[in-house]
């Protein structure tokens, strides 16, 4: 068509217009998809001509082989014709799409007969009657568009080519039932992309189920970042929240402990006047229990008690869970009591949750009683709890009780696991049955089970445990060469019984192989060579290897201080020992009874008594309290023939207000009469030290009975020296007994 043969009046209208332009070919109107720099090599500048309209509007026109035309809304003076540049964009045969880079936006018209893009919807429904949603089925473009999502790096770019190729765009409730797609779980980064490619569609906007499902998404896979970020758009858009969209994100929420998010959905629910349902309830109380406000979670719940929803077993089970997991395991038993006040039946998981509690506090038997009950009530008893339950008997040393719970459970078709052979094995091996052990882990291989390097460092530490140190070696060049990991417990055994056999140069060249090895060194591997260089007099390498250890940046324990001060005072270097444990002080490490018993032995056995006895002092305030810490200097003293400083110190804790305990109160008349003094085991029988005082505040007096036995053995050795007087004395007095002095 010729330019000189079209030439629109000024005095026509925009409608006049059109239907010029429909004679020649041009029926529908379309608007311009998005251009993208990587199609600049294939763009032509194409003349353009402008046609005013009004003073606001005007035509762009190009007389091409094809009438294609732009229209536009402009502030530009009219002008009649004007040259105009319009770049031509190839994406196919047909129909070419024309773009204009101007400050402001254009429209594209082509001579095209396709229709304007149409908004597409998940579902097909063919009726004119209201559907269910559960007999909808899905649209075509959902499987379509999810073969799109391959998170590649053009992955955008071939939506958008594939929307413009088929001229739809993606509906909100599309893009939502897509999000909510099974496709999408597990894969935040490929829904985080469709999420803002889908936005970014002309003319529109996500709905509130978008939000949801994404961040349901996200926070599958702990996107802490990303949840702000879009939970923070989600706020801004002020979206009118159902219930369904509450419990979502009040779970989603509260599995990850964001509390402030929890709180700002929950004030929303209110003010939008939504009561909160039970599931509603417990999605709310577990997000307080996962980011432990126990107190809160302790409010919900009364409400909950004295509303009109009533706890039901998940309730009981999460604020049991948060009792559990704040150590409050008393207040768990009782709210375990209260559901059967309540009615309300346990299940499985309020017995596994107590059990496992109970066997974090050592409180194996309470664990044994939950087990039986679970056996009584016939519940199901899920593997876990035949760990636990075996595991508790180990650890309370009745591993022939642990090993018949173990056949129990392999005769109800249960197959243990390695687990459960492991801690059999170890308990086997710690009480010297390595015979059966042994015939275990046989059984444990021809059940299919790999042994790991727990299996075999449990092995390893029973042998090294029982002396059969050769054997242990064994099975690290086993380990070796069968390629099995070798972790840092399984060296630390070695190291510690080569050590305790006097076989110090081997435990150093294990220690090295170590960090060769790669494996890294905790405090276990070096206070057990300390121990070694320690004990077999080398404590100037046992210093060494402490200043290593700091350098290392290895935790150094209250038993590295304690075997190096012990090694100290066994070299006599008794004021370097001293140093050392003001500088564990210093550190902040908390003595404990093995600690201040090294230190008060090295004092002791120097003369220095009362040093020990001021350091002593000393701890009280700190909150450390050692009950025995005078009973295990005195046996320090009475067995090294001390036994004139051993009394003092008997009568120095008596006026302090204590009593002896009769072990030590034995232990001092027996070393009396074995260094010849019977005299004064005679008169300590008759002193205000050790039982059978009854004390309120301080000593009163001695009650009318006595420890007959022990009187007889002293009544049995005095008449052997001859002792004659003090016999009939004491026979006498087993009936009426009256404090006589002091031992001095």
């Amino acid at each position: 068509m010729a330019q000189t043969n079209f030439h629109p009046s000024h005095n026509q209208s925009l409608n006049q217009i059109l239907g010029s332009f429909k004679q020649v070919g041009i029926d529908y109107i379309n608007p311009l998809y998005p251009f993208r720099s990587s199609q600049t090599h294939s763009i032509k500048k194409i003349p353009l001509f402008r046609i005013p309209i009004s003073e606001k509007q005007c035509i762009y026109l190009n007389f091409t082989s094809k009438p294609k035309w732009v229209f536009t809304n402009s502030n530009i003076p009219s002008q009649e014709w004007v040259n105009f540049p319009l770049f031509r964009v190839p994406k196919s045969k047909k129909p070419y799409f024309y773009v204009n880079f101007t400050s402001k936006p254009k429209w594209v018209f082509t001579g095209s007969n396709l229709p304007p893009p149409e908004w597409v919807q998940p579902f097909i429904d063919l009726s004119d009657l209201v559907t269910d949603r559960k007999d909808l089925k899905p649209s075509p473009w959902v499987s379509q568009i999810l073969n799109l999502l391959d998170n590649s790096p053009l992955m955008e770019q071939s939506l958008d080519v594939y929307c413009c190729k088929f001229l739809i765009k993606l509906s909100p409730s599309f893009v939502a039932y897509v999000l909510k797609s099974d496709y999408l779980t597990g894969k935040p980064d490929i829904a985080f992309r469709f999420f803002y490619w889908a936005g970014k569609q002309k003319g529109y906007a996500h709905n509130c189920e978008c939000y949801v499902f994404l961040v349901k998404i996200l926070s599958a896979s702990r996107e802490l970042d990303r949840i702000k970020h879009v939970f923070s758009e989600f706020k801004h858009k002020g979206f009118l929240m159902n219930v369904a969209a509450v419990n979502s994100l009040i779970r989603s929420f509260g599995e990850l402990g964001m509390v402030e998010e929890l709180l700002f959905v929950w004030r929303q629910m209110k003010e939008n006047g939504i009561e909160p349902s039970l599931y509603t309830y417990n999605f709310l109380m577990n997000g307080l229990v996962n980011s432990m406000f126990i107190e809160s979670a302790e409010r919900v719940f009364e409400v909950m008690e004295s509303g009109k929803v009533n706890p039901d077993i998940v309730t009981y089970n999460t604020m049991i869970k948060g009792y559990c997991r704040s150590g409050k395991l008393q207040k768990a038993m009782e709210k375990f009591k209260d559901m059967e006040v309540r009615k309300v039946e346990p299940d499985k998981i309020t017995y596994m949750t107590l059990m496992q509690a109970c066997y974090a506090e050592g409180d194996f038997d309470s664990c044994l009683g939950l087990y039986h009950e679970m056996e009584e009530k016939d519940l199901d008893i899920p593997p876990h709890v035949y760990t636990l339950v075996i595991g508790g008997f180990c650890k309370m040393g009745k591993v022939l009780e642990g090993f018949t719970v173990f056949e129990n459970m392999i005769k109800k078709g249960f197959r243990p696991n390695l687990s459960i052979y492991t801690v059999l094995i170890d308990s086997y091996m710690k009480h010297g049955n390595l015979d059966e052990a042994m015939r275990l882990f046989d059984r444990m291989k021809n059940e299919g089970f790999e042994p790991d390097e727990v299996t075999f460092g449990v092995i390893v530490n029973g042998l090294c445990k029982s002396e059969k140190l050769d054997e242990a070696m064994q099975w690290l060049e086993y380990c070796k060469n069968n390629n099995i990991a070798i972790n840092a417990m399984f060296y630390s055994s070695l190291i510690d019984g080569l050590g305790k056999a006097g076989r110090v140069d081997e435990a150093r060249e294990l220690f090295e192989e170590m960090a060769e090895k790669g494996c890294t060194r905790d405090s276990y591997c070096y206070n057990a060579l300390i121990d070694a260089l320690a004990k077999n007099g080398k404590i100037d390498e046992a210093l060494v290897l402490f200043k290593r250890m700091e350098d290392e940046g290895c935790d150094q324990t209250v038993y590295t201080y304690t075997m190096l001060i012990s090694g100290m005072f066994k070299e006599h270097q008794n004021e370097e020992a001293l140093k050392l444990w003001h500088m564990m002080i210093d550190k902040g490490i908390t003595p404990n009874a093995a600690s201040f018993r090294a230190l008060s032995t090295g004092l002791c056995l120097s003369g220095k008594v009362a040093r020990a006895c001021k350091i002593l002092d000393e701890l009280a305030p700190m909150g450390v309290i050692l009950e025995t810490a005078f009973e295990d200097m005195i046996n320090v003293l009475c067995k090294a023939g001390r036994i004139k400083e051993a009394c003092k110190l008997a009568d120095g804790i008596v006026d302090r207000g204590r009593e002896i305990p009769g072990k030590v109160r034995t232990v001092l008349i027996n070393t009396l009469r074995k260094t010849g003094n019977a005299d004064m085991a005679v008169k300590l029988m008759h002193s205000k030290i050790g039982i059978g005082y009854d004390r309120m505040g301080s000593i009163k007096r001695r009650v009318n009975y006595a420890y007959l036995p022990l009187y007889g053995v002293l009544t049995s050795k005095a008449r052997d020296a001859r002792m004659q007087e003090e016999s009939f004395d004491m026979e006498i007095g087993k009936w009426e007994i009256k404090p006589s002095s002091r031992c001095s």
